[in-house]
């Protein structure tokens, strides 16, 4: 995670709060959970009948063998379908956040990028099909993610290194979004799906179409999309309490974020050949976004992406290698800062990635993949607030993975996995007038991992994967030199950075008896040199900006994740989940910002015949371990609930309403820059419908 300051420093307080006794008290919440639920979990029935394309509802990121979600040694959750629908938010990090270990930086209700077990940035790689978007998202909080989650399929989220298979930017973990724009499987007739929402806090109007057409061996996908929400209507005051005792700064605008409206719109078009044994197909796509920045009254960001795509998968072909798959997107992305209508910062981001993986037939017991994968990009930044010179980037990588069954007593075998990733990477800034001379890094990152399952019975397992993770330094830690006003600090990179080394080690112990699911997880991750930006202390005279350095420093991150399904009985659903990060800056032994909170939460799901109704609450402690000049965040309990209802017609429709705070509480996450002057929507109310046919 980019360490970052407060907009307005202050001294903070450090509790006496151990991570042990935290431990022991987290173990015992969720052991009760488990004692107390007394029947099983009822798996969720999607009755909307017919997906839009039978794919199972498995993990296709971190998962190059295809094997069912619960064999994989990472932790991994998946959301699809009927739940990833009622679930959709206005960004990608808000549509994820509450996943065990997962928040979001929430720039407002416009720009929110996924933080996994307290990293973010280029430590999180977000990908779209397989493959990394390109987008000026990690540079900096203001800018939105070039994926909107209104035409997404399915989301995976790795937690914990995935660096073998995905590059060191997986240090973190990978959310890979899966948008099937390109048919793999074949198709009869005419699939679809369609959606529709209006009301909540920003009194949102949006709807989405997907359309797939087939005659068993040539299918065409098509999509589109359009949004639009007003400002966002706010329980209190923009201005926490906190900043504005700490610095005088008035609490104004009561009731209403300011300058954070929205209208976006996109959509694609694809097409493949499916044949017995695999496809090979490709898609076009385009994507506008235009959202006010919440940190400034006058500017707005526009923002388009246009992305070819290029895919293909065999299976079945030999005794050698049985497996192949390709590949391979084109993306030119571009956004414009505009100051009271004028263009302030153009940024733009042109390149190529793609990645060619190979499948060996059984070698005995053994099975595993070997793959190349590759980038090019050009980065630019023109104008007034342009604080990175342009950079060309470029990544070449050989991976192999491979995943060893062991007999066992039981049904399950044991299972071990091993791997390692060889890279190189360039990072060439350009000749500028504002940056001076150009300058050229090379790295060669690498790493390795070693881990395994451990079958106790049918019902219990324990799984646990060991690390070693090397990342190149991204290009605005290197070179960054100038005002970045979105963040209200003067930042200065470092060109002589070394390549950013880690150790971790992630265990999870996993219990499945039918109707029923729980895991629990620990994970430790000690990194030598932690690329944060920290604050120096000293002030830039012309901008009059506080100045801060990405330096390299020890850093340790420590934390825990449960989560659990339990029937209370064929129409009643029971869950519990809960997180903590605990990461501090070993030079000096200070907590790192920006790092969630403790949170706890519980729902209860009813589904009966066309009727379907759930209650979620989250609780996420005060967080008072902060960093130097960081204010606190006070805790909050957000109340959110659901009813559904399916109408009895031919064509699968459902009609839903959602309602979101309804404690009306003053949500701030810690995790977010503006958490002190930007607040969470207030109580609100929203409905729409989806269909399927």
């Amino acid at each position: 995670m980019l360490s970052n300051r407060q907009l307005s420093p202050v001294s903070a307080t450090k509790p006496a709060l151990q991570y042990n006794k935290l431990f022991i008290a987290i173990t015992s919440a969720f052991a009760s959970c488990i004692i107390t639920s007394t029947a099983s979990f009822a798996a969720e029935t999607n009755a909307t009948g017919k997906s839009k394309i039978n794919i199972a509802p498995v993990a296709v990121t971190g998962n190059p063998l295809g094997v069912g979600s619960d064999e994989l040694v990472v932790p991994v959750s998946v959301l699809n379908g009927r739940e990833l629908s009622l679930r959709r938010e206005s960004t990608l990090g808000e549509t994820l956040n509450g996943i065990p270990g997962v928040t979001a930086t929430q720039f407002g209700p416009n720009a929110s990028r996924p933080v996994i077990r307290g990293l973010d940035a280029e430590r999180v790689r977000i990908m779209q099909n397989g493959v990394g978007i390109l987008d000026a998202s990690s540079l900096s909080f203001d800018h939105a993610v070039g994926i909107d989650p209104l035409i997404i399929e399915q989301i995976d989220v790795v937690r914990g290194p995935a660096a073998l298979l995905y590059g060191g930017s997986a240090v973190g973990g990978v959310v890979n979004a899966i948008d099937h724009r390109i048919p793999t499987e074949p198709v009869e007739g005419i699939i679809g799906r369609a959606e529709a929402r209006f009301g909540g806090a920003n009194d949102q109007r949006n709807g989405a179409a997907v359309i797939d057409i087939g005659n068993g061996r040539f299918a065409i996908h098509a999509d589109a999309y359009k949004r639009k929400t007003n400002d966002l209507n706010i329980p209190s005051f923009a201005v926490s309490r906190r900043k504005s005792e700490a610095d005088g700064t008035p609490r104004e605008n009561k009731g209403k974020l300011v300058n954070s409206d929205a209208e976006s719109d996109g959509g694609a078009l694809g097409a493949s050949l499916t044949f017995d044994n695999g496809y090979i197909g490709t898609s076009f796509s385009t994507l506008n976004n235009n959202y006010g920045v919440v940190a400034e009254e006058d500017v707005r960001i526009d923002m388009k992406s246009d992305r070819w795509d290029v895919a293909s998968e065999f299976t079945d072909l030999g005794n050698v290698i049985n497996r192949v798959k390709f590949r391979l997107a084109h993306t030119d992305y571009q956004h414009q800062e505009l100051e009271n209508g004028d263009v302030g910062t153009t940024f733009k981001n042109r390149g190529l990635e793609g990645s060619f993986e190979a499948g060996h037939a059984p070698i005995g017991n053994l099975n595993g993949v070997i793959g190349y994968q590759f980038s090019n990009t050009n980065f630019e930044a023109l104008g007034d607030e342009a604080f990175v010179p342009n950079v060309n980037t470029q990544n070449k990588a050989l991976y192999l993975y491979e995943e060893l069954p062991i007999a066992a007593n039981g049904s399950k075998p044991h299972k071990i996995t091993f791997g390692s990733r060889f890279g190189h990477t360039t990072v060439d800034s350009k000749d500028s007038v504002n940056f001076g001379a150009g300058q050229s890094n090379s790295f060669n990152p690498n790493s390795f991992a070693l881990g395994g399952i451990y079958n106790i019975n049918d019902q219990w397992s324990l799984a646990s994967n060991l690390s070693h993770n090397e990342r190149a330094p991204s290009y605005f830690e290197l070179y960054a030199n100038g005002e970045h006003v979105a963040t209200g600090q003067f930042e200065v990179g470092n060109s002589n950075f070394d390549k950013e080394r880690s150790n971790g080690i992630d265990a999870q112990i996993r219990w499945n008896n039918g109707k029923h699911n729980f895991n629990f997880g620990t994970y430790y991750t000690r990194f030598q040199n932690f690329i944060g930006l920290f604050d120096t202390g000293n002030i830039d005279i012309p901008s009059g900006l506080p100045i801060a350095a990405f330096q390299a420093v020890p850093a340790t991150f420590k934390g825990l994740e449960a989560e659990g399904k339990f029937a209370l009985s064929d129409q009643f659903t029971l869950s519990v989940r809960g997180d903590y990060v605990h990461a501090k800056d070993n030079r000096n032994n200070d907590y790192l910002p920006r790092i969630s909170p403790l949170r706890l939460g519980t729902g209860l799901e009813y589904q009966h015949s066309q009727w379907g109704a759930k209650v979620d609450v989250l609780h996420a402690f005060n967080q008072s371990n902060t960093a130097q000049n960081e204010l606190a965040t006070d805790g909050y309990t957000n109340v959110s609930a659901l009813v559904t209802y399916k109408l009895p017609t031919k064509t699968h429709i459902e009609l839903f309403a959602k309602a979101n705070n309804l404690l009306n509480q003053e949500i701030r996450e810690h995790a977010s820059f503006l958490k002190d002057i930007s607040v969470a929507g207030e109580r609100s109310l929203l409905v729409g419908a989806r269909a399927d046919f």
